[in-house]
């Protein structure tokens, strides 16, 4: 890829695990209105279900998410009780019958900071007060350094079915630089210890663009990665927001590589992972041809949400916890990130929620649009608008945005069908940026493109 591509389309864009984005969600959203949007839903209405576990042992410098460390046990234990509370606040809301869920996350932070019976009070409640489908999966982030026995066994117990273990990368430099100490043998044993409990869906993220790391690092990440033979593999850019994550201050600039070096980081994961036999999804994950992602995008159903690339099809998603994100038919709604005004709106049974964003039907169809290109990087635009109702020639004033890219070889434009091609598969989020009306280009508090 030339250089000047790269340093063309190396823009901040929003990842588009939403649509609208976070940025532009308005405390027009209260506890009141989400209470509203939850009893509105019909019986039958399929849940996913999100908890967030805002704790780590130890942060690490790169870490974008919204957590902090705990130096014992004791608020990780009263959050717990918090977050039992809150799922008992959404059942009741929802009415009386149980409704079904197809999909439970538990992210964070790190999950896996629980002790095991803590674990199994928080699935006993969940699994009392809604109604989990047979194939549901049940899915959980693990650090591996704090993956212990006790949390494993009740996993299995409580019917996990897949595992997401964060690695990042395997160098020792770069795992200093990040304050994330990790060798290749406490990922293996923590995988290993899942897996003999019969959990046997195994993800993996990495990371490039870290500090000090080189093409050759991931390189040799990677190899040793492949020998575990994971289901899945998210490959992220390190985003560096030292203005909304204080701890990446920590990071000196000066040791981050440039654009070029990033791309080229990127590229040799996308070729390792590839010639090992995954299926590329999207922009920044691979799977192994017979996991439920390539095989929702085979079939063209694969989703987009708040934790990535999906083939979960509820079109609900309750988001439970300090900063946890809803998607319901009617919006967005998102609870508060701090843990004290959380925990206090909880005890009051009110809901913790502080902002979020009303979609409308325009909304739901760029929404739809965005995420078309980011799965199947292939959209008819014309065909998009009729099934939602609007106008498609508001639409189409969106394409001469989509010139440059289409110049570039990044994308084709025929007719009312966009179309990113094979070189423009790693900036389709700029190509999602042409249909986004909220967007005010350039943000800091967007991520980069490359």
């Amino acid at each position: 890829m030339p250089a000047e591509l790269i340093a063309k389309y190396d823009t901040r864009i929003p990842r588009y695990t939403s649509y609208p984005t976070a940025p532009h969600f308005h405390a027009g959203v209260t506890p009141a209105t989400f209470r509203e949007w939850l009893g509105a839903m019909p019986q039958a209405q399929e849940l996913s279900l999100y908890l967030h576990v805002p704790y780590c042992e130890v942060i690490c410098w790169f870490c974008g998410c919204h957590t902090r460390g705990a130096n014992s046990y004791g608020p990780v234990a009263d959050y717990l009780e918090t977050l039992r509370r809150e799922v008992r606040l959404v059942a009741r809301a929802l009415g009386e019958t149980p409704r079904p869920v197809r999909h439970l996350h538990f992210g964070g932070g790190s999950p896996s900071i629980l002790t095991g019976d803590d674990f199994a009070r928080l699935m006993d409640d969940l699994r009392s007060l809604f109604r989990f489908r047979d194939d549901a999966e049940i899915a959980i982030e693990l650090d591996p350094r704090t993956t212990r026995p006790d949390l494993v066994a009740a996993m299995a117990q409580a019917g996990v079915t897949r595992a997401s273990f964060g690695v990042q990368d395997l160098t020792p430099e770069v795992q200093k630089a990040i304050h994330r100490i990790q060798p290749f043998g406490v990922v293996e044993r923590a995988i290993g210890a899942v897996r003999a409990v019969g959990i046997d869906r195994i993800n993996v993220d990495l990371m490039y663009g870290l500090p000090h790391q080189t093409v050759a690092n991931v390189r040799d990440t990677v190899s040793k990665i492949l020998t575990l033979s994971p289901d899945r593999l998210a490959v992220f850019g390190y985003a560096h927001v030292p203005w909304m994550r204080k701890h990446q201050n920590l990071i000196p600039e000066s040791a981050l590589p440039g654009a070029a070096e990033r791309w080229e980081q990127a590229q040799t994961a996308r070729e390792m992972l590839t010639d090992g036999g995954y299926v590329e999804i999207g922009f920044d994950h691979y799977a192994h041809p017979d996991d439920d992602l390539a095989v929702a995008l085979a079939k063209g159903t694969l989703n987009r949400n708040f934790q990535g690339y999906t083939a979960d099809t509820a079109t609900a998603l309750v988001g439970m916890g300090a900063s946890g994100i809803s998607e319901l038919p009617q919006g967005y709604a998102v609870n508060d990130g701090d843990i004290k005004a959380y925990g206090e709106a909880i005890a009051a049974g009110e809901f913790a929620t502080r902002r979020g964003i009303a979609v409308s039907v325009a909304d739901k169809a760029r929404r739809a649009i965005i995420e078309r290109l980011m799965c199947d990087l292939r959209v008819d635009v014309a065909a998009t608008a009729a099934l939602h109702g609007v106008d498609i020639s508001d639409l189409r004033a969106d394409y001469p945005r989509l010139a440059d890219m289409v110049e570039d070889g990044l994308l084709v434009l025929e007719g009312d069908v966009v179309a990113v091609t094979e070189a423009g598969r790693p900036f389709v989020r700029s190509a999602c940026a042409a249909f986004d009306r909220y967007l005010v280009e350039g943000e800091l508090r967007h991520s980069r493109a490359v």
